[in-house]
Order: C-alpha cells, then sequence, then structure tokens
C-alpha cells in the first residue's frame, strides 16, 4: 500500500461496530494506546474488516482512517 500521508500507526483492530450508516472500528496500538476511527458501514464491509486484523491507522488532520494490506 503506498499513500502519501506520513501519520500512520500500525495495530490491531480490537473490535468493530457496525451502525446502520456509520462504523466505530477500535484499533490497537503500541500499549497501551487505542485509535477509534468512524468510517461509513459500506468501507468496512468492502474492505471485510474484523477483529484481530493487521490494518494501519491513517491521521488526517479532521479525521482517522483505515488502510488494510491486501
Amino acid at each position: 500500500m503506498k499513500i502519501s500521508a506520513k501519520n500512520q500507526l500500525n495495530g490491531k483492530i480490537e473490535n468493530v461496530e457496525l451502525g446502520a450508516v456509520m462504523a466505530s472500528i477500535k484499533v490497537k496500538v503500541e500499549e497501551p494506546n487505542l485509535i477509534t476511527a468512524l468510517i461509513t458501514k459500506e468501507s468496512t464491509e468492502k474492505m471485510n474488516l474484523k477483529k484481530g486484523d493487521d490494518v494501519t491507522a491513517i491521521i488526517k488532520s479532521t479525521e482517522v482512517i483505515i488502510g488494510k494490506k491486501e
């Protein structure tokens, strides 16, 4: 995965909570930190995100997005 964003934290998904439109994804990064990303349910399902997946939390100035290596 190549992206230009430099603010990246690797971690593991701790929890996925699906709502009607949005999903809350909790990512554990270097103990004991935990980041919560709010992303669309569509993106969560499209990426097949689930507990235990290795992901990268990519920090933007207004939000946290999730990247998953295929």
